[in-house]
């Protein structure tokens, strides 16, 4: 970790990064698009990656979509891209929970998530309740009077969830202080995501009653937690030390680079502004190198050709 980041501008600044770094790591939001508009010169610097035979892979906290769905927006934004190439946090819970848990066939987790989270937990086959179920997503009165706890829910796994409401808050605080050793589990801790015309509230938004109720933190299988970081090392061999992260956020896409001996390369296309590395306020995180964008780096194609 540098004291001051390098600020990278010039076609020599990028050709050295180039050089340096066998496998590049990307964030998703905020660092290849905003919502679903593709950030500029983005299309042009994947490829050049690619010709220059640079191992690629992407690793989102975005717990919405599976990476079968992920795969789907990749697509529609012209972006080549490969199935196995996607890591998401969505898909580090439910490997968290049948390779390292464990959870028994007979076991249960209660969902506040989306329909991409339901389908890494049925590819890892776990079972789960809750979710987009359209009994837990209504707005009327939840009652103790009327629910029934189901005591084969060993697990509660919490990600961005648009739908969220008391009774599915309520659901999962009975699961977690009822079912003996219920297990308090969050996607991602992201207390906001880039959208295309701003900021919105993130996954850590939606779980943060909970862990106020509970008094207690989850269990993070999203950046920057390790969990993630052995999801990919179980399926790709790689170099830490030639290995560059690229994002936009630094509580958490930095701080898994730092935490996983990775080289960090900030983006201020998303979340973390200016101000936010070398403000009067500026956060202790610091990445080791900053561009402006990831577009930037589409002045390589001369070297390229």
């Amino acid at each position: 970790m540098s004291a001051t980041p390098s600020r990278l501008t010039t076609i020599r600044d990028f050709t050295i990064l180039l050089d340096k770094y066998d496998t590049w790591m990307f964030d998703c939001d905020g660092v290849l698009w905003r919502g679903s508009e593709i950030i500029e010169g983005v299309i042009e610097v994947l490829h050049i990656l690619r010709c220059r035979r640079k191992k690629i892979i992407f690793v989102t906290n975005n717990a919405a979509k599976s990476r079968k769905s992920y795969k789907s927006k990749f697509d529609k934004l012209g972006l080549e891209v490969h199935v196995d190439e996607i890591y998401g946090s969505a898909h580090a819970a439910a490997v968290y929970l049948s390779s390292v848990v464990k959870l028994p066939k007979s076991k249960k987790v209660y969902v506040i998530g989306m329909k991409g989270l339901e389908e890494e937990l049925e590819e890892e086959g776990v079972s789960y309740l809750g979710g987009t179920d359209p009994h837990d997503n209504t707005l009327h009165p939840f009652s103790l009077d009327e629910f029934h706890l189901d005591p084969d829910v060993a697990a509660v796994v919490c990600g961005l969830d648009m739908s969220i409401n008391y009774t599915k808050i309520a659901k999962a605080f009975q699961y977690l202080t009822r079912n003996s050793g219920c297990q308090f589990i969050a996607a991602n801790e992201d207390s906001t995501y880039p959208a295309s015309n701003g900021i919105l509230p993130g996954a850590g938004a939606v779980m943060a009653p909970l862990r106020h109720m509970l008094g207690r933190d989850p269990i993070c299988t999203g950046k920057p937690s390790a969990i993630m970081l052995d999801c990919i090392k179980a399926k790709v061999k790689f170099d830490p030390k030639r290995t560059l992260m690229v994002g936009d956020r630094l509580n958490t896409d930095i701080e898994f680079g730092h935490n996983g001996g990775l080289s960090t390369l900030l983006v201020l296309t998303g979340v973390t502004s200016e101000s936010d590395i070398s403000g009067p306020n500026a956060s202790p995180t610091i990445p080791d190198f900053v561009v402006t964008s990831l577009g930037d780096l589409r002045i390589l194609d001369r070297e390229v050709a």
